[in-house]
């Protein structure tokens, strides 16, 4: 995610050289049909104002809906902090309040909710990885049993398994008199929003902005630069500044072509890229409060932005 406040201008022109190449190149050939007498090259400007505006139209669209995308992916990870505090909490509290029981036994309470929570953690971790579709799986090893890691390699779906192992770590301490009562309802509704989570941010990975809207207006984005100077040229021409039209008709393609790409590299806010949503940031943020919640000091470090960038 982008923090800073300004831009170098170079990284921007670097997100559409082939818009501007190509805007450029059109250009100078009109420029140069036109400074050899080929009058047959001017069009009426009110064929580049109307496609123009149905560009304006395909691109505002598409860049309202990948802002959707990207702000509905951000939604749901705010909703996976708050529920992984929750369920944390319920963890360490139902473990705690069953001290008084006559079968509680401290070290494997104790090591029930350090597991949990742990477990927990993993989970977070595994789900960016499963979204950014990146196999550093060995980032999950220092929060799993040697056995749960081992079984959870030859996993597809790595994040949903950790779930099934918790939800059975759970039921194993409600028959051992670690968790008692209700507890196991009230977990159960933090590991279904969890779940819920997970399936939304699936369903945003798995299913692309309808390409039909990308093809056209990437197709409209250049037919415009292309008509552009031919509807410019004789405008300038009757003020006498025809050579104006080569940086005018630039920096109308460029303002076009720069407003689309925005769309475009929000659309998909799992990809690991400057402009999607911090995963790494938002994991660390979960590990620290969650660790925290267990009594430790020894605390990883609070992501910070670099260049301007946090990921």
């Amino acid at each position: 995610m982008i923090v800073k406040r300004n831009f170098h201008p170079i990284r921007v022109i670097q997100y559409v050289k082939a818009e501007l190449a190509f805007s450029v190149c059109t250009a100078l050939v009109v420029f140069f049909l036109h400074k050899n007498s080929v009058t047959a090259i001017t069009l009426p400007f009110s064929i580049a104002a109307i496609l123009g505006s149905a560009l304006a139209i395909f691109i505002a669209f598409r860049n309202n809906s990948a802002y959707s995308r990207w702000w509905e992916a951000r939604t749901l990870w705010g909703g996976i902090i708050n529920s992984s505090r929750v369920l944390a909490r319920l963890v360490i509290t139902f473990t705690e309040s069953h001290s008084n029981q006559q079968n509680f036994d401290k070290d494997r309470s104790e090591k029930f909710k350090n597991e949990m929570v742990y477990r927990l953690i993993a989970w977070v971790h595994a789900l960016r990885l499963h979204l950014r579709k990146q196999a550093n799986w060995q980032e999950l090893k220092p929060f799993l049993s040697d056995q749960e890691f081992s079984a959870l390699e030859i996993i597809q779906n790595k994040p949903n398994y950790l779930h099934l192992l918790t939800g059975k770590k759970i039921y194993e301490a409600m028959a051992n008199g670690t968790l008692g009562g209700f507890d196991s309802f009230q977990m159960e509704g933090q590991l279904l929003a969890l779940a819920n989570y997970q399936g939304g941010c699936e369903r945003i990975k798995n299913t692309p902005l309808l390409r039909q809207y990308d093809y056209f207006t990437r197709l409209f984005l250049y037919t415009f630069i292309l008509l552009l100077p031919f509807a410019l040229i004789g405008e300038f021409t009757r003020t006498n500044m025809d050579y104006l039209m080569i940086p005018v008709s630039i920096i109308i393609s460029f303002v076009f072509a720069i407003i689309g790409k925005v769309g475009q590299v929000n659309e998909d806010p799992f990809e690991n890229r400057i402009t999607d949503v911090p995963l790494t940031a938002m994991c660390n943020t979960i590990e620290i409060d969650l660790r925290e919640m267990l009594g430790e000091v020894d605390l990883p470090g609070k992501s910070a932005p670099e260049n301007g960038y946090i990921f």
